[in-house]
This record gives structure tokens, C-alpha cells and sequence, in this order.
């Protein structure tokens, strides 16, 4: 266990979790994923209509609320990844300008060009 962020754990080289969450969350954000939650709201509301026994309406709501935890650790995931890639843009950006007023090109422009593809990285 770690209490890094999640963009800087392993350096500039992604680990297999970034790799599992990224391909999680482009799944999560399609058209199929979104019909496998509506099935799943539907059975919850079949079994609450046909007044199946309560130990398969649990399940059914247990179900409902592990996949509510896990697409909960992949957003607060991806979110702290943007996170991190927009904080290194804007302090690429400040750089950059500041040496742009300063009328000499230096770091700030190799750091904004890496900056720039920060996605791909983390």
C-alpha cells in the first residue's frame, strides 16, 4: 500500500492498475455498460415486483452497490490522474511565460512540450 498519487507511483512508467483502470473506465463509459446497468436496475425492480425471497433481493442490491464502489475507485482514480496532468500543464504554462517575458527560451519549453503529452505518461 502506497499514499502516493496515483500519477507518480512508478516514475514515469504505468503500472498494471493504471493500465486495468484505464481500460475499466473506457468500458464503464460505453454504450454496453450502460445496458448492463440497466439490466441489473431492471432485475432489482423485477424481484421487488414479483416479490422474489428476500435473500435474492439482497443480492440483487448487494450487486447494485458493489459495482457502485468499484466505478468509485476507477472515477476518484482517473480524476486524480487529470488532476495531476492539468497541474503540470498550468505549471508548464507559468514557466514558459515567465521566461517568455524574460526574452530567453529555456527548460520551461522542453518541460511544456512534455507537458503537453502528460496523458500518455500516467
Amino acid at each position: 500500500m502506497t499514499l502516493e498519487h496515483p500519477a507518480e507511483r512508478g516514475g514515469n512508467k504505468r503500472g498494471r492498475f493504471a493500465h486495468l483502470a484505464e481500460k475499466s473506465s473506457n468500458f464503464t463509459s460505453s454504450p454496453t455498460f450502460f445496458g448492463l446497468c440497466l439490466l441489473l436496475v431492471g432485475i432489482v425492480i423485477g424481484a421487488h415486483v414479483a416479490k422474489v425471497p428476500m435473500a435474492w433481493m439482497m443480492l440483487a442490491g448487494e450487486s447494485m452497490t458493489a459495482v457502485t464502489l468499484l466505478l468509485l475507485a476507477l472515477l476518484k482514480n482517473s480524476e486524480r490522474r487529470a488532476e495531476h496532468a492539468i497541474q503540470r500543464k498550468l505549471d508548464a504554462i507559468a514557466a514558459a511565460l515567465i521566461e517568455l517575458q524574460e526574452g530567453e527560451p529555456g527548460p520551461a519549453q522542453r518541460d511544456l512540450q512534455e507537458a503537453i503529452r502528460v496523458e500518455d505518461q500516467t
